[in-house]
């Protein structure tokens, strides 16, 4: 990150995602960031926020992608850095701009555990911001239901650990909580050995609503959004029908205004009325 300094170069970062997305056929994206990350470096979030801001716009006008941004905390760090962070007079000021959407928290799971972010999470959620966690991943099933329970996000981040837990894998399908899976990530970081490891078998069955995701692909081996859901195709030949519903699940868990969302399900049924048709299921 040494050579992410002024507007420009976070503006760069940006757009190089955003031309691998729309090359893979991504119309809609939510993206996190680490503002905690920069301001430690003397970088001012309005520095990061500008470059990111220029990046979306650009990426909207050429290239027909919509997106929206997610701050994210790091809980490697102190929770109250991150409750500062939150009140920081620029980041508080993206928020009341719409600029920034909701928050999120990422970094190692372990040990450290949801709840130890009660405070951020509580005042985040009086300024009406949209709210996710990474959780399941690296943690136990237990953590997701502490970010569900204690810190009332709408979201779950990877998530693949609530398979452990029934009554928890029939509360996420009941309540539609999306679960952002991210499975090539997963392998890299050794939470599990293969693709065909992870409950996408299982959470199809029991009408768990989940995202195909790509983390962080420039880490992750190069792998963006399309090597992953042709790494979930290889490993469990999903039919059309199933990549339809994965999709829908997509868009209805997504934070975009309801006008994108419904044009996002056009878009599907174009697409979805030749796949369906053409393979049979």
């Amino acid at each position: 990150m040494s050579v992410l300094l002024d507007a420009g170069d976070f503006e760069t970062l940006a757009w190089d995602y955003f031309t691998h997305a729309a090359a893979d056929g991504v119309a809609h994206c939510e993206v996190f960031f680490d503002p905690q990350a920069h301001m430690e470096r003397s970088v001012s979030y309005d520095i990061v926020l500008a470059g990111f801001q220029k990046a979306r716009e650009r990426a909207e006008s050429e290239l027909g992608i919509t997106s929206e941004l997610i701050a994210c905390f790091l809980r490697h760090l102190p929770p109250a850095h991150a409750t500062a962070t939150l009140e920081h007079d620029a980041v508080q000021a993206s928020f009341a701009a719409g600029h920034v959407i909701g928050i999120g928290l990422d970094s190692s799971e372990k040990p450290f555990p949801p709840e130890l972010f009660q405070d951020v999470y509580r005042k985040a959620g009086a300024l009406g911001l949209k709210m996710t966690a990474h959780a399941g991943e690296e943690g136990p099933a237990a953590y997701v239901k502490t970010a569900l329970d204690t810190l009332r996000v709408q979201r779950i981040d990877h998530g693949v650990r609530v398979i452990e837990d029934e009554a928890l894998l029939q509360r996420i399908a009941a309540d539609k909580i999306l679960l952002s899976i991210c499975p090539i990530s997963n392998v890299f970081l050794k939470g599990v050995a293969s693709v065909a490891d992870l409950p996408i078998r299982q959470f199809l069955d029991a009408g768990v609503r989940f995202s195909i995701n790509s983390d962080d692909p420039a880490y992750f081996g190069n792998n963006y959004i399309l090597a992953n859901y042709c790494a979930v195709q290889e490993a469990f030949e999903l039919s059309a029908a199933e990549w339809v519903a994965i999709c829908e699940g997509s868009i209805d868990g997504s934070w975009c205004g309801q006008e994108r969302k419904e044009e996002l399900r056009a878009r599907l049924r174009s697409v979805s009325e030749e796949w369906v048709g053409r393979c049979g299921t």
